[in-house]
């Protein structure tokens, strides 16, 4: 599939996959996405606390180089695993130009460790961070009551609406702790009606620049 790096509108970079004319973060400011849903909405609701996090979707790791820069501010220990089937090769991570836009040019040796670190093992980034990548398939999951926190960044359900069905979620539902949170930019009605079906509470909340509403979701 054709890929190309492009500028999304806050000045940060995402990869375009042409032949479906989607990108692995918002058009309108991967960055502004990242902060919003994830680290304002998800992982801002744990303060000073050890968090235990699951990405669906690690991606260019934007999430969870932000996640590091954030966690630091909030006096977090993170706990980070990120799934991956597909990983993004090396010349494409490294011409993202996500350590200048966050300002973080000091821990550029960190992001650079996340990527060249290798795939299911666990690698502590610093004393409060470790990351372990995972080249799974989202239906080959089988945690149990292990995260607190999940960042659900799948390609969208346009694109790839088995990603987004009920089995998906029962993992993810299965996956967390009792009291954990799932964080998406997704807002369809038929996303949420699957993640009830499994027992999720839904929140409706205002989305990231560029999207209206997203969904938080709640394991009671």
């Amino acid at each position: 599939m054709e890929r190309e790096i492009i500028q999304t509108l806050d000045g940060s970079t995402t990869i375009h996959l042409k032949e479906w004319d989607e990108c692995y973060h918002s058009k309108h400011g991967a960055i502004q996405e990242a902060q919003h849903v994830f680290i304002q909405n998800g992982l801002s609701l744990f303060p000073n606390q050890s968090v235990s996090i699951l990405e669906i979707g690690f991606g260019t790791g934007l999430n969870a180089f932000i996640t590091f820069l954030e966690s630091q501010k909030l006096n977090q220990s993170i706990n980070y695993v990120g799934v991956e089937a597909y990983p993004v090769n090396a010349s494409e991570v490294f011409a993202m130009n996500y350590v200048d836009e966050l300002n973080a040019v000091p821990q550029k040796a960190i992001f650079e460790r996340m990527h060249e670190s290798k795939w299911n093992e666990k690698v502590v980034l610093n004393t409060d961070f470790e990351l372990t990548k995972r080249k799974q398939f989202f239906d080959e999951i089988e945690d149990s009551e292990q995260f607190d926190l999940i960042y659900f960044d799948a390609f969208g359900y346009r694109v790839q609406p088995e990603l987004w069905s009920t089995a998906i979620f029962q993992k993810m539902y299965t996956a967390l702790r009792p009291g954990g949170k799932l964080v998406t930019y997704a807002a369809r009605g038929v996303v949420k009606r699957s993640m009830i079906e499994v027992g999720f509470t839904v929140e409706k909340l205002p989305g990231p620049p560029g999207k209206r509403e997203m969904f938080r979701a709640s394991k009671g």
